[in-house]
């Protein structure tokens, strides 16, 4: 009996890391920006979401016989640049954003330009299930330093990846 209980929450634990939203979004050209404002709500009720005026950089999703990673696991942009996130394999996918590790003054900027995510305040993105999945992040108003990153469901397989913004 002691089983079936710890196999029923297990089940549920599973399925609720895989029930985020999981939106994609239409392609755009690799490196030209997109001219609208990110969907999502202020993080604080005070920051709107900026919007990606630069090149869109690409990142893929992988988790494979190589592991679990992020293609490029460090990618440098420049203040407006965008970053799309691609689900090739492996999933779900995330990308989060320990609050603690982003200065404060940067962290509301950074989380209201997070569209689609189920709780901005937490600095994680939706969750990419399904291949060829994206979501966008706009590095519009962020100043230039590091940003940590990684995938919540696979943290523990090292899946982690750095944006240096210029």
């Amino acid at each position: 009996m002691r089983s079936l209980g710890i196999a029923l929450f297990s089940g549920v634990v599973v399925l609720s890391a895989c029930g985020g939203g999981g939106e994609s979004h239409s392609a755009q050209s690799a490196d030209t920006a997109a001219s609208a404002p990110a969907a999502a709500a202020p993080a604080s009720g005070t920051v709107a979401p900026a919007p990606i005026t630069g090149t869109i950089h690409e990142v893929k999703m992988l988790g494979d016989a190589q592991g679990y990673r992020y293609e490029p696991a460090t990618i440098t942009v420049k203040p407006g640049d965008g970053i799309r996130f691609v689900m090739v394999s492996g999933g779900p996918h995330n990308v989060a954003f320990d609050p603690a590790t982003i200065p404060a003054d940067v962290k509301d900027q950074l989380f209201a330009n997070m569209p689609n995510s189920p709780n901005s305040m937490d600095g994680s993105s939706p969750m990419l299930i399904n291949p060829n999945e994206t979501w966008e992040l706009s590095l519009g108003n962020i100043k230039p330093g590091r940003y940590p990153f990684y995938c919540t469901p696979h943290l523990a397989m090292n899946m982690k990846g750095e944006i240096i913004v210029q």
